[in-house]
């Protein structure tokens, strides 16, 4: 008996520091007005593999299967397209509409660190605003999630509207443009070398790869540079990368947002900007987080490529997050509070501690009769502060015995007084 390849269990302390993750990504959302969302699992085949969706390899590694009717589905792959369906099936959503979801999806591809076959993603997307504070606000999120995490970061951005533009002037024909972007996607993973091999297979000219190979090698391909060389220069692409490069300036983001004229996320669905985050540190390089402007998926969906639907969204990785922090101490998960049965007091016990739960105090019960002494002991052992006995004398006078193990005290009191005791030392869940 094991788990598939790519799949795992997860319990106790890692358990407990992934809901603690999820937790504040939740929270962080909600605080930039992102509503919660919950989208289907299963999908259409045809909706998953659409020419409008994320390419023919994403395709390659989905899950896909039959049910009793005959019909062809598929497991969904990301939260990206999943959401584009439910926009598309309700056009009355008012505009702009900010989702946020949390979710598992599936890819039957390549295992290694941080990436699996059954992984969760935590998305948020905005349907409705066509300029670059969408893109902007998104990388604020993303600085305030990781500050959080006390994760330093890089984010890594481009367009890629105005590196298809590049292409088109080196002389890259249309048909081969998004080849090429996946290619240049490689830069900071493989050498110039490879990047040349890999580009004569798919049959580009050599003149188009020489020149291709002079914009690989200029020394800082900054906009400025990259724009005066290569006949860009007031192009739509180029507007739109100044636009949320005068916005990332202005709310004091370039600090930690880089400029990255061969990114292009390796996605067919993107539009315009893409963006990347990468552990600042480079302990870690696996990509942290991603995201982009993908305006044309809803209405092409819809059958509606008439209508405009604009997109940005995001997508933070919690395997590759739980990988970055996994070494770290991690808030308890035991009980603010153990109720321990001595001699025949189980009822009493119980019903004290669902007075305490209702006040929003995990507490564990104790009903197994062993040795008062490991009981306390194993309390201590998991520096759990306080304990209630309950004994045939406290049942009688409607009491119980307050053990207060750090500071080495004990009271007979009401459950009413033990309950006042714990709201002053104790955080409630309430």
């Amino acid at each position: 008996m094991q788990n598939v390849k790519g799949t795992y269990d997860y319990f106790g302390a890692e358990q407990v520091m992934r809901k603690q993750v999820r937790a504040m990504l939740e929270k962080t959302f909600e605080l930039y007005d992102f509503s919660g969302m919950e989208t289907t699992i299963l999908n259409g085949l045809e909706l998953l593999t659409s020419k409008y969706t994320g390419g023919e390899e994403i395709v390659r590694e989905m899950y896909q299967l039959t049910d009793q009717g005959n019909r062809s589905l598929g497991l969904r792959y990301d939260l990206t397209i999943p959401f584009a369906k439910v926009v598309a099936l309700n056009p009355g959503l008012a505009m702009p509409y900010k989702r946020y979801e949390i979710g598992k999806v599936f890819r039957d591809g390549p295992v290694k660190r941080g990436r699996m076959r059954e992984f969760m993603q935590c998305d948020a997307d905005i349907v409705g605003i066509s300029g670059p504070e969408a893109e902007a606000e998104f990388m604020q999120l993303a600085i305030e999630v990781f500050r959080k995490l006390d994760i330093p970061i890089v984010i890594r951005w481009n367009n890629v509207r105005f590196l298809g533009e590049i292409l088109d002037f080196i002389g890259v024909p249309d048909q081969d443009k998004t080849s090429v972007m996946l290619t240049l996607d490689k830069m900071k993973k493989v050498g110039t070398n490879d990047i040349k091999q890999e580009l004569i297979q798919k049959g580009i000219k050599s003149e188009t790869i020489d020149r291709l190979l002079e914009l690989i090698d200029l020394e800082n391909p900054t906009l400025a540079n990259v724009t005066a060389n290569y006949g860009v220069d007031g192009k739509t692409g180029v507007m739109e990368v100044l636009s949320l490069q005068n916005l990332i300036q202005q709310t004091g983001l370039e600090a930690c947002c880089v400029f990255d004229p061969f990114l292009s996320r390796g996605l067919t669905f993107y539009t315009g900007t893409v963006y990347e985050i990468f552990d600042a540190s480079l302990n870690y390089t696996s990509s942290l987080g991603s995201g982009g402007r993908y305006d044309a998926i809803i209405g092409q969906l819809g059958g509606r490529e008439d209508i405009q639907y604009p997109c940005v969204g995001i997508s933070f990785g919690m395997e590759s997050i739980m990988e970055m922090i996994r070494n770290r101490p991690i808030l308890t998960s035991e009980p603010s509070v153990v109720v321990i049965s001595i001699g025949e007091t189980i009822a009493e016990v119980l019903a004290i501690s669902a007075k305490l739960r209702a006040e929003g105090f995990r507490t564990r019960t104790e009903t197994s009769g062993r040795k008062l002494k490991k009981s306390l002991a194993a309390a201590a052992s998991k520096e759990i502060r306080f304990i209630l006995l309950v004994g045939e004398d406290e049942s009688k006078l409607g009491k119980v015995r307050l053990k207060d193990m750090s500071m080495n005290t004990e009271s007979v009191v009401t459950v009413q007084e033990a309950i006042h005791i714990l709201s002053k030392n104790i955080l409630s869940y309430n």
